[in-house]
């Protein structure tokens, strides 16, 4: 098939891909609207969890929307081919933020729906709680294909010689930089009210989790929205759009270009496009097994959606491109390892029903200092079997291009298109891990809802078991993404190289080279600096939260005997603008980090630091990630009631455990892939710039 008809069919198929997604997103929010809502006092709670995180987004996005606007402007006058960088800047963010938006959209209006089926089964509310995820899966794997596919089309029509996406990371900068706002301010937001309401509600008031006589308890379901949903679902977005347009623009270096032309360039997006079929279908597999195991349920999409994944591209390697050496399927396989892998790697270190949590669950007994011991040593200790496998998959990968490339020339390039591949296959579940991470808090929220509009034990019950299951597919999405993360920022960094040339010579970024090393040294620094800012941002929040909630408590008689009621917007309305204050910082370091670095140190040390950030990151990422994960479900563990349950000295212990795990997990831990990806595409955006302007 000659290159103009490759490139039609990719982009062409790319779009259909995207707009099957997003048909089958509607038609699942359809018939989740459909459903019923419970009664008044279940749809009052469900309104003001809806109206806050909306109001949140809202004033998020125009603090960001300025921000972007200057960066859009610097991109368009500062860099080559500046305007159509920017018009994909701008592109790519606005999709990110839409992303965020549908998957917040559709929770607020699922939680309720599934409190109202647990009234019936639950297996009714697993389906909708699984069908509210499936919205905001098919939507970011949509909005990704589809942006991606048609902004190639546009650059490059009519089709000359060949494609060049080299555009296109402007589109996946985008994606990256509302990710990172995302990430932090949801972050914020939702731990700062979750440890706030934990530390008077549970420690010092001795009421239940998502009492309604808990000031902070509104937040606290405000941010499980603003966070899990449209952070998580702007986080996944741009790793999907990164990770494409990655691969795309390795297709088409002059080694890869050479010898696979534009089917190099469009494979990713025909992966793809199979990608997105398969996660559809993978949604309609999910439903409760015999055996009760809701976890099996949900694992049963993805199983799904891998094996139709696996199965397509076999089929659309062999039949529509010819040109691709069929061995590169076997790097597809090898990152279809990889995402199976992390997900069990990271379910053991999380789940109830593990030896990790159980330890910490355990170590409770002697209190919070013992509890947090073991919950720093499981975080510190489920690196290395995730970091293991990632290696696994970089050599085995790069061991399938050398083979199907051996004896081409530019060897080592080609080598780097079976990482690039395997990377490409770690997004085929990519609609049904959002789906998982999505359900995780629309049953958190149904629970809330059940709680304080007094439904039956039985109905709580029932809640408290989707619940259960949703904080570890929180952890087990959040073990993919940073592993997706790891290997698109490789081949980013792949691609980095290949365009840092002076003279037509690549530079070499050899570690004896003490520029280099300086970049190493200070790219391993900024994600504990990254993260630090974002600990505290969230200890400084949660405080004024805290004094709030004692202030209520102590002023407003009547609270705890249910006569009052709480003001729960003074505390909707502090953490917000804490959230929005505290965005501003870690968004700057991400920015000035690679451009300081490159415009003062050179080249040399901008490569240093994009590898130090992607390994201290990676390793940071999925300490704070895995940990703060096992410390929430240690704590649900006992409230089971094992080790004394719910009131007894473990009890606090782990409530303790679980506030320092909340921002870990779900604050600095997630930014933390943002992050990785943002100082990556920057810095291909600039290092033409950078050749000619350092000082160094």
């Amino acid at each position: 098939m000659a290159d103009a008809e490759l490139f039609q069919m990719g982009t062409m198929l790319g779009i259909a891909g995207g707009l099957v997604a997003l048909a089958f997103a509607g038609f699942y929010f359809t018939l989740i609207r459909k459903l019923p809502t419970g009664n008044a006092q279940m749809q009052e709670i469900a309104v003001a969890i809806r109206q806050g995180s909306m109001a949140y987004l809202k004033r998020q996005y125009r603090v960001v929307a300025l921000f972007g606007a200057v960066i859009a402007v610097v991109l368009a006058v500062a860099v080559p081919d500046g305007p159509r960088i920017a018009l994909g800047f701008v592109a790519g963010a606005f999709m990110s933020g839409l992303a965020g938006f549908i998957g917040m959209n559709v929770s607020v209006r699922a939680n309720i729906r599934t409190a109202a089926a647990a009234e019936k089964s639950l297996d009714a509310a697993l389906r909708v709680a699984a069908r509210g995820g499936a919205v905001s899966g098919l939507a970011v794997v949509g909005l990704g294909l589809l942006g991606v596919s048609a902004f190639y089309l546009v650059y490059n029509s009519p089709y000359s010689l060949r494609g060049n996406p080299a555009p296109l990371i402007g589109f996946a900068f985008g994606a990256s930089l509302i990710s990172l706002f995302a990430r932090v301010g949801g972050g914020i937001y939702t731990k700062a009210a979750d440890v706030g309401g934990d530390l008077v509600g549970k420690l010092e008031a001795g009421i239940p989790e998502d009492d309604p006589r808990n000031p902070a308890t509104i937040a606290d379901a405000v941010g499980d929205n603003v966070g899990d949903c449209a952070g998580m679902g702007a986080d996944l977005f741009e790793t999907y759009v990164v990770t494409i347009v990655a691969v795309m623009l390795v297709g088409a270096l002059d080694p890869v270009s050479a010898v696979l032309g534009e089917a190099g360039i469009v494979f990713p997006l025909l992966l793809a496009f199979v990608a997105v079929l398969a996660s559809v279908a993978g949604t309609f597999a999910v439903r409760l097994p015999k055996s009760g195991n809701i976890m099996n349920g949900l694992y049963l999409g993805v199983a799904v959606a891998a094996a139709v994944s696996m199965v397509g591209f076999v089929g659309i390697t062999l039949t529509m491109l010819p040109g691709i050496p069929t061995l590169l399927l076997a790097s597809a396989g090898v990152g279809m390892f990889v995402t199976v892998a992390l997900i069990v790697v990271t379910e053991y270190y999380t789940a109830t029903r593990f030896k990790p949590v159980k330890d910490i669950a355990k170590a409770s007994e002697t209190g919070a200092a013992t509890n947090i011991i073991a919950g720093l040593a499981v975080g510190l200790q489920s690196t290395a079997i995730p970091l293991v496998i990632i290696c696994i998959g970089i050599l085995a990968s790069y061991a399938v291009g050398v083979t199907a490339f051996s004896g081409l020339p530019g060897g080592d390039v080609l080598a780097i298109y079976g990482i690039a591949i395997a990377a490409v296959s770690m997004l085929s579940t990519a609609g049904m891990i959002v789906t998982l991470d999505t359900y995780g808090p629309i049953t958190d929220n149904a629970g809330g809802i059940a709680e304080q509009s007094g439904l039956s034990k039985e109905v709580r019950e029932r809640t408290d078991k989707l619940d259960a299951v949703g904080n570890t597919t929180k952890a087990v999405t959040k073990g993919y993404a940073i592993g997706s993360a790891g290997l698109a920022a490789l081949v980013l960094f792949s691609d980095f190289t290949q365009h840092a040339q002076v003279g037509g010579v690549p530079l070499v970024f050899s570690i004896s080279n003490p520029l280099v090393l300086v970049g190493l040294l200070l790219g391993g620094l900024l994600p504990f600096l990254f993260a630090s800012f974002l600990m505290n941002a969230v200890g400084r929040a949660a405080f004024a939260v805290v004094n709030e909630v004692r202030r209520q408590f102590r002023e407003i008689p009547g609270i705890m005997e249910r006569t009052a009621k709480p003001d729960y917007a003074k505390c909707v309305d502090i953490v917000t603008k804490a959230a929005q204050k505290e965005m501003a910082v870690p968004a700057i370091i991400a920015v000035a980090a690679p451009l300081a670095t490159g415009f003062i140190l050179g080249p040399l040390a901008l490569g240093g630091l994009l590898i130090g950030v992607i390994i201290s990151g990676l390793l940071v990422a999925i300490s704070m990630s895995v940990g703060g994960g096992a410390w929430d479900n240690a704590k649900k563990l006992i409230e089971t009631g094992e080790h004394g349950g719910k009131g007894s000295m473990a009890h606090k212990a782990a409530v303790v455990g679980d506030t320092v795990g909340d921002p870990y997990k779900d604050t600095a831990g997630p930014a933390i892939n943002s992050l990785i990806k943002v100082i990556n595409t920057l810095s291909l955006i600039f290092i033409a710039l950078i050749l000619q302007h350092s000082l160094f």
